[in-house]
């Protein structure tokens, strides 16, 4: 009872505030109550066998489901309720909640009468709902119900994609009253004034209005509508005063602005915002009814085939990333704050350019960009596929229309987005003539997409992104559409070679030269974890994001005519379907789902950074291990150091080791590592200018030989089948490559490493998500056929865990994303084999797909007490099949 007293008083207030004729919102976020049960408004909802929970907005219901080992989550109904009171000072007022979003199809019932409902999980709405409220809150409680839907529905993009569909109210919901002559609020548009500027140059600058006045009393109003322009000082700087008759209903108006001397322009090194106060006020009496403020940038841009993308008259190179809108443990419900930090890091790392894909995202995105300085496009989640419907094409078409018309004012806004890679799971493949009437049709609604943007807004610029089947999209003719191509390209990732990127940069502009395009995507999987000191294509390694970021962006910034590289993606994010060697999650980021940097994070800013910049990019691998070199207690291991100084120079624990030249951003150093805490500190110097960077690096030196008493054997995590390192923050343990055996020190004898059968992509192991750990790398590889391991320790007792999955059988899951499309059936043969340690039987007829199944972790411990020089001798005897073994720890206990 204590809230609902609570809340009287506040909405009392604002009740209060809103007589004076400015539209005010409170959040209702708190104390909703949510429950996924079945029921029907009718009235069984009030049972008391329907489960409750009291949640607060924003929520989804999606948020821990998407990273268990079940396949799939939650796509359905789910029901929020709450109770509030509502001033009778409202009674003369228009009231609406309003939503900042909820996926994806929502109804909204009021004291049990259904007061409006929305299609589409990604852009805003008002559901009006004065005439249901009961208005004498000291009395009465308005009861809200909100259906929700997040099924899959043919009719309402997105269909398919590489992200997560939670559902939810998972953004910010208001209650908003105003006046009943107001700015129109239904319609697309939440504050019902546009503001554009139709022209802008260094000494002067037009501003054009347009908006709709609502009338919602039965007679006419004489009014008059006035739009002030106020710097960041609040000094008014320009007026403009329209007078309107409007009757009852809708009446729209337009103003101009022709001439403000010597704008200051918005950039993103100088994001100088104006606000723009547009106000109604009856004409006779002066009693103003509603207000509305926007915000205003101005500048001039324009793409170009040849010159790329210019801001304010100079060519101006975008490098940025896209975003999506989830985070660690909080799916997409996220407050206002995690979004703008964001931004923030998108801006320290030097972005100019954020790609808010695949949907419109929370208001106080663009929010941030404005005040930031970061340039964006805005897409609306057709991808991947269309429905050949007329509710198809009807909700794709009101989609667009409310993401220009919500986020028309954000000056940072440059480009708007309606499909990303609509070619890319064609249908009809085994029917050609039915695939060319698809084909004609996803064309046909590209055009009415582009044509409904121009008409809306004729002042920005469209974009299509296409995955990077070039032949497809131009002889669909979707190249020919948008006013600029996005193109997200994978070269030497998802399929090909690096040096392939280069040249499709250059086939596009030879090929369609009168087409301006800038690369909407590109990336490499960047899995935290894993490390590689001998990176390939698709290790999922740090290193190997790192070198890719380098070549890309490399190539891109040779060319003037790229107009920008944005990179795919800003942090990690959550897609359920995939697996690989963190299960559901998208490992692109240049910062994890928690938004912690990685490597390629620093080469940007090095890259893109106006100041000194110096940073050791492995900094954050803290605990390293490495085997000794023969001749002395070291371990020299590469580090790699991200700059944009000449040269830098790398000293260990105080002592110079090296001065190395950077290229590219880059440059890296052989450290001889010592056992224990390890202090690296990396310096540059130019024009004057010192900057340094420090790293406390903890390093588990291994000896070489094991029985070397000046450096004892204490313990190794051994991956088999692998050239990567793989990192366990939880338990403090790096686990290493394995090697082949030599006398005097530990490796395995025979076999080969597993290499999924008809995958080009994967250099070694498998991508399948492995049921029973979170430690997926750990399992995904392993030594196929091996007969023995040895590890020649000295005497003592210790423990010996080997580590199985069986990785072949069961039906292979297609790539979420899949670029090559060259997937193969897998075949799996029955494997029976035995496993000894030091001639004890262990494991006696061991099948691991009969007994534990298919990519299921199996971890086995033995005790092992070492009495001779032969160490510990594990041997795997073939029954059927060959032998494995995927990962083996050792540990000495005495």
């Amino acid at each position: 009872m204590k809230y609902f007293i609570l809340f009287y008083c506040l909405f009392y207030s604002v009740a209060s505030w809103s007589q004076q004729g400015v539209r005010t919102m409170i959040s209702v976020n708190d104390a909703w109550q949510f429950t996924r049960d079945s029921f029907s408004i009718s009235g069984s909802w009030k049972s008391s066998a329907v489960k409750w929970q009291v949640v607060n907005l924003p929520h989804t219901w999606n948020a821990d489901e998407v990273m268990d080992d079940v396949a799939g989550y939650y796509r359905g109904i789910g029901w929020y309720r709450k109770k509030m009171a509502v001033s009778d000072h409202l009674k003369n007022k228009q009231v609406f909640l309003y939503f900042e979003g909820a996926n994806q199809v929502t109804e909204v019932f009021i004291n049990g009468n259904k007061a409006g409902e929305h299609i589409g999980g990604y852009t805003g709405f008002c559901i009006p709902v004065s005439k249901f409220l009961l208005f004498d809150g000291k009395e009465n409680l308005n009861e809200i119900v909100v259906k929700l839907d997040n099924s899959h529905n043919p009719n309402i993009p997105p269909l398919s994609a590489d992200f997560t569909f939670y559902g939810g109210m998972y953004r910010d919901v208001y209650l908003m009253a105003v006046d009943p002559v107001h700015f129109s609020i239904t319609g697309g548009a939440v504050q019902g004034v546009l503001i554009s500027t139709p022209s802008v140059n260094e000494k002067n600058a037009a501003i054009h209005i347009k908006g709709s006045v609502t009338n919602a009393t039965a007679s006419k109003k004489n009014l008059k509508v006035s739009t002030q322009v106020f710097d960041k000082h609040r000094n008014k700087i320009a007026q403009v005063i329209s007078k309107l008759t409007v009757l009852t209903g809708d009446h729209s108006f337009e103003q101009d602005i022709k001439s403000i001397g010597n704008p200051k322009l918005w950039s993103p090194e100088d994001p100088y915002l104006y606000s723009v106060v547009t106000t109604i006020s009856d004409a006779a009496s002066g009693e103003q009814l509603d207000e509305v403020t926007n915000p205003l940038g101005f500048r001039w841009f324009q793409f170009d085939a040849d010159k790329g993308f210019l801001l304010n008259g100079h060519p101006y190179k975008l490098v940025g990333a896209s975003r999506h809108q989830d985070f660690k443990q909080k799916g997409n419900a996220l407050p206002d704050e995690m979004a703008w930090n964001d931004l923030a890091l998108l801006k320290k790392m030097g972005g100019n350019f954020l790609r808010i894909a695949h949907y419109p995202q929370d208001p106080s995105i663009l929010e941030a960009c404005d005040q930031l300085g970061i340039l964006t496009s805005v897409e609306i989640p057709v991808v991947n596929e269309i429905t050949e419907s007329d509710s198809f094409y009807r909700n794709c078409q009101q989609m667009l229309v409310e993401m220009v018309r919500q986020n028309y004012n954000h000056p940072s806004i440059v480009l708007w987005c309606y499909m990303n890679e609509i070619l890319l799971r064609p249908r009809f493949n085994d029917d050609n003539e039915r695939q060319v009437l698809y084909y004609r049709n996803i064309l046909q609604l590209a055009k009415d997409l582009d044509s409904i943007s121009r008409k809306e807004d004729p002042f920005r610029f469209t974009m299509i992104a296409n995955h990077g089947d070039f032949d497809r999209y131009n002889k669909t003719g979707l190249t020919s559409v948008p006013g600029i191509i996005g193109w997200n390209l994978y070269q030497g990732w998802y399929g090909g070679q690096l040096a392939d990127f280069s040249s499709f940069l250059d086939k596009h502009h030879q090929s369609l030269p009168g087409c301006p395009f800038l690369i909407s995507e590109y990336g490499a999987d960047a899995d935290p974890r894993i490390r590689s000191f001998n990176p390939v294509k698709f290790d999922k390694s740090v290193e190997y994001a790192t070198d890719f970021h380098q070549f890309y962006l490399e190539a891109i910034n040779k060319r003037p005519f790229v107009a920008g590289a944005i990179v795919w993606n800003l942090a990690d994010f959550n897609s359920e379907g995939r697996e690989e060697s963190m299960p559901h999650i998208n490992n692109k980021g240049l910062l994890t789902w928690d938004r912690k940097a990685k490597d390629p994070y620093y080469f940007y800013q090095a890259k893109l950074a106006k100041q000194p910049f110096i940073k050791i990019t492995s900094g954050d691998w803290k605990l390293r291990t490495g085997i000794s070199d023969s001749t002395a207690l070291v371990c020299k291991q590469p580090v790699q150091v991200a700059s944009n100084m000449d040269s830098v120079i790398f000293m260990l624990n105080g002592i110079f080791i090296s001065a190395q030249k950077v290229v590219n951003g880059l440059c890296s150093c052989l450290v001889p590592f010592q056992n224990g805490v390890n202090i690296l500190e990396v310096q540059g110097v130019q024009d004057g200018m010192r900057c340094s960077d420090r790293a406390d690096l903890d390093f588990k030196l291994l000896p070489w030989n094991l029985k070397d008493k000046s450096l004892p054997f204490t313990g190794i995590n051994i991956l088999l089948g692998a050239t990567r390192y793989f990192i366990d923050e939880e338990k403090q343990q790096t686990w290493i490559p394995d090697q082949t055996y030599q006398p005097g020190s530990w490796g395995c004898v025979g076999g080969k490493p597993f290499k999924m059968a008809g995958n080009n992509r994967l250099p070694y192991g498998t991508e399948k998500n492995i049921l029973g750990t979170d430690n997926d790398p750990v399992y995904q590889t392993q030594q196929i056929g091996i007969q023995q391991y040895r590890l020649d320790v000295p005497y003592g007792e210790y423990e010996v865990t080997l580590h199985f999955a069986e990785l072949q059988g069961a039906q292979m899951k297609p790539l979420v994303y899949n670029l090559t499309q060259n997937e193969a059936t897998e075949n799996s043969d029955e494997r029976i084999f035995h496993v000894l340690v030091n001639d004890v039987m262990v494991m006696d007829n061991l099948n691991l797909a009969k007994q534990y199944g298919v990519a299921r972790a199996v971890a086995k411990k033995v005790k092992v007490s070492v009495r001779d020089q032969s160490g510990i001798i594990i041997r795997f005897n073939a029954v059927k099949g060959e032998p494995v073994l995927n990962a083996l720890q050792v540990k000495r206990i005495y």
